[in-house]
């Protein structure tokens, strides 16, 4: 059977067993080289009073919230876009008759 991606998915390299982390929206359990990573700045104030306090001259503060996807959710969620065979593959194969 064919292989889909050279990196099995993954990006760890040679480096062996990775870490394991839990998948934000579902649960599953995922390594954390293969998981999908995103991070945002929230802020615990209200935007719109936000953008008047930045006006009279004081600081926000934000927190980091950073949240780990399983490929599958992160398919459904829309972050990742299924790619086609020719935009996966650096190196087409020669085909032996």
């Amino acid at each position: 059977m064919g292989k889909k991606r050279k990196s099995g998915g993954r990006s760890k390299g040679s480096s062996g067993k990775s870490k394991s982390i839990q998948c934000t929206k579902c649960g599953r359990i995922v390594p954390t080289d293969k998981a999908k990573k995103y991070t945002k700045n929230v802020s615990s104030v209200d935007p719109q009073l936000a953008r008047e306090l930045r006006q009279q001259g004081s600081y926000i503060q934000t927190r980091r919230v950073t949240s780990y996807y399983c490929v599958s959710c992160a398919v459904h969620m829309g972050k990742v876009q299924i790619r086609q065979a020719s935009e996966r593959k650096t190196v087409p194969r020669r085909r032996r008759y």
